[in-house]
């Protein structure tokens, strides 16, 4: 928890708030690709990629 507080006074003090919706998109397509690994829905996921 403590590096997401770090994470984020250091995107509010350096004024680099536009980061913020690139690493979330990065975190979401990561775990979706860790989640589909092992399910039925991989083919219809890797689709999209």
């Amino acid at each position: 928890m403590s590096f997401l507080k770090e994470l984020w006074l250091f995107l509010r003090l350096n004024k680099k708030l536009w980061l913020l919706p690139i690493i979330l998109v990065m975190v979401l397509m990561g775990s979706l690709l860790i989640l589909a690994q092992g399910s039925v829905f991989a083919p219809f996921i890797y689709t999209l990629f």
